[in-house]
């Protein structure tokens, strides 16, 4: 089949349509986090514990959005940036005991590596290939958050095809399977960096606050950090509902 080179249309989807995805990074100690992204194992598990008792299940970015195609409103997308090893050690037995699963984001060119990118630091061991398999073989959907952690707006044409097209095509050989879901490192993107995304194939792109870009590849997200408990987390879904106009739910089991 022939790539697509027409340019790229960012379609927008109604306001109302915008799930609720939540952004988690490393699970371990918070004690030394400069950037606020590290979030206890046993504060995920009362976070979790707090969506289950407002009637959502957390899931898999791509799950989530065949659940709202077809209409569904009881689930909430979960993402873990990064691939940061210790999910498996710390989060995947607190979503299996959950029942929920997530979208772990991880970086096919630093397999083994530690985020280099953090110039604070600490240093944090990333995913071996053999963690990608077993994380994916949990029942954990595996995407790509490129291939070294760069802003993808400030690459040339051909740096961005390799970590957009060459980190999916790394991912299938680990996994296989290629990915539908791309990250953007930082969380930013421009119409540039979409295009690359939707060319390269997947399906969706997650962002943080991607501004006027909307629809499957501008999907907005909300940090999680570990001073989040039930106020501040019901705080934030209000605000992400607010911001996307997403429809208030009539009840425990829906979620924008």
């Amino acid at each position: 089949m022939a790539a697509d080179t027409s340019p790229l249309r960012v379609r927008t989807l109604p306001r109302r349509s915008q799930p609720w995805i939540l952004t988690y990074h490393s699970v371990s100690d918070p004690a030394d986090d400069p950037y606020g992204i590290t979030v206890s194992a046993r504060r995920l598990d009362e976070q979790l514990t707090w969506l289950r008792r407002r009637g959502l299940t957390g899931v898999g970015v791509s799950a989530l959005l065949r659940d709202r195609a077809a209409g569904g409103r009881g689930l909430v997308g979960l993402t873990f940036d990064d691939g940061y090893a210790d999910f498996l050690d710390e989060a995947l037995p607190v979503l299996l005991a959950h029942g929920f699963t997530a979208t772990v984001f991880v970086l096919a060119g630093r397999p083994g590596g530690s985020n280099t990118w953090d110039a604070l630091g600490p240093r944090r061991p990333l995913l071996t290939e053999e963690g990608i398999r077993t994380v994916a073989a949990a029942g954990m959907e595996v995407g790509s958050h490129g291939l070294l952690h760069r802003d993808l707006t400030k690459l040339s044409d051909d740096e961005l095809r390799g970590e957009t097209l060459g980190s999916r095509e790394a991912l299938a050989r680990i996994t296989g399977e290629a990915p539908t879901g791309f990250c953007y490192p930082y969380g930013t993107a421009d119409p540039r960096v979409l295009g690359a995304v939707r060319d390269a194939g997947y399906a969706y792109g997650c962002a943080l606050v991607p501004g006027s870009l909307t629809g499957p590849l501008a999907l907005a997200r909300t940090h999680v950090s570990h001073a989040d408990r039930g106020a501040r987390l019901r705080a934030k879904e209000v605000r992400h509902r607010l911001r996307y106009r997403c429809a208030a739910p009539a009840g425990a089991g829906e979620a924008a």
